[in-house]
């Protein structure tokens, strides 16, 4: 007899079979993902996404990169414009409509069920499924009732799905997915995961650690068979999360513990090759042949005009701290001087693109951080309701979704679609 298993909406995806890339603030922004894919990914999870920063942006097409941004002035340029005076916008989220079509997932950070909605319609039209994250046991997730904080208000967090499902995923006809953590016994795990799959959900993704462990822990695996017995017999597929280091390992994971499919997280992070099956050199060879992946990162990191911060960050893990280029490369302050740093100036037109892409990013800063200090503190005092500037340059500050937004009104800005759907292109 057939297994059951929860109808796959039209634009959604099945995550039986996958081995993805996990949700991962700084490591899941789009230049790792598509060299994720690159490198074998079935499919990528972006960073977690707070639903009041996502809701009330902008959504554009650059045609310099041909992707699609979500981008709004954050609430210290608004409140003190001295901050920026060209007032410029950050993008929150970026998605490349041909290379990630199909492949996508949307995790969103939330605790209330009607700006999960509305936060999910933001972008529902430009990805494979909506995720909530219910596992973050970080602070600026669990203070505010989200991440692993939901695992202690089941009916919120099933409150939460049902409303996702009905008005997001019927209507998208995408897939609406969540992922948890263990509890504390076996038996309350059991309880939550019943509840949850009873949703409408497409999918469940288990991190094999209870909300006080951190990484550096074991994954504890003991319940994962529990979970994909639930799962199975509900229709709805189940991920494995927790030291999964390769495709190989993963696949091994899979049958062993008798789930769907597998995540990668920490490991992709530092070896975006991961991925690649043992026949494709595996993630063995990553000693040998890590400059060719970040020259790969680099390519698309260009492509797509990644915020520098971000990218000088990536290349920190990527690059082994014993190699001659990581003091160099760690004192780069923009593209040109990253490109010189790895030796890639005579590489496919690399300087002069990242020339190109300084230029546009404005990078290096003409204006110190001093300098800037000073300018802001003068403006201020001209500026009788503006609040003192703030220590550091907020365009410095490591994710740009974790700033406070103002109160999202009820009425969700319309989506008009500024590309033809494209089919998807090797990457």
């Amino acid at each position: 007899m057939e297994p059951k298993q929860v109808p796959i909406p039209k634009n959604g995806v099945d995550y039986r079979g996958k081995i993805v890339l996990a949700p991962m603030v700084r490591s899941g922004e789009l230049p790792s993902r598509l060299l994720a894919l690159k490198y074998g990914a079935d499919l990528v999870w972006g960073p977690e996404t707070i639903d009041r920063a996502i809701i009330g942006t902008t959504r554009r097409l650059n045609p310099h990169t041909s992707t699609i941004e979500f981008s709004r002035l954050p609430t210290s340029k608004i409140k003190n414009p001295t901050l920026d005076p060209s007032n410029r916008e950050s993008v929150l989220y970026r998605i490349h409509p041909e290379l990630e079509k199909g492949r996508l997932i949307y995790q969103i950070g939330t605790a209330d069920p009607d700006y999960a909605v509305q936060a999910a319609k933001m972008v529902a039209a430009d990805v494979a499924g909506i995720d909530v994250n219910a596992g973050c046991p970080k602070p600026f997730s669990t203070t505010g009732g989200m991440g692993a904080a939901l695992l202690k208000t089941p009916e919120l967090l099933c409150s939460i799905l049902t409303k996702l499902v009905e008005e997001v995923g019927n209507v998208y006809e995408i897939g609406i997915s969540v992922k948890i953590r263990l509890l504390e016994t076996s038996a309350e795990t059991e309880a939550l995961v019943k509840k949850l799959v009873a949703t409408g959900i497409t999918g469940l993704t288990l991190h094999c650690r209870t909300t006080p462990m951190r990484p550096r822990e074991r994954a504890i695996r003991e319940q994962l068979n529990m979970v994909g017995d639930i799962c199975r017999e509900a229709g709805v597929a189940c991920v494995m999360n927790g030291d999964v280091t390769s495709r190989a390992e993963a696949l091994q994971l899979i049958q062993e513990f008798n789930v769907d499919g597998a995540m990668i997280a920490t490991e992709a992070e530092k070896n975006p090759s991961c991925f690649r099956p043992d026949a494709e050199g595996g993630p063995h060879e990553w000693k040998s042949s890590w400059k060719e992946v970040v020259t790969e990162y680099m390519r698309l990191a260009l492509q797509v005009e990644n915020r520098w911060g971000n990218t000088k960050f990536l290349l920190g893990q990527m690059i082994p701290g014993k190699d001659e280029c990581y003091i160099p490369m760690n004192r780069s302050k923009c593209y040109q001087d990253v490109i010189k740093a790895l030796g890639l100036q005579d590489v496919d037109d690399l300087l002069e693109k990242a020339k190109a892409v300084d230029e546009r990013l404005g990078i290096p800063p003409q204006e110190t951080r001093a300098t800037k200090r000073q300018r802001v503190k003068e403006a201020s005092k001209s500026v009788p309701d503006a609040k003192k500037a703030r220590k550091s340059d907020p365009e410095d500050e490591p994710n740009a979704k974790r700033v406070k937004f103002p109160e999202p009104t009820t009425e969700v800005p319309s989506i008009t679609p500024e590309i033809a759907a494209s089919a998807a292109l090797s990457v």
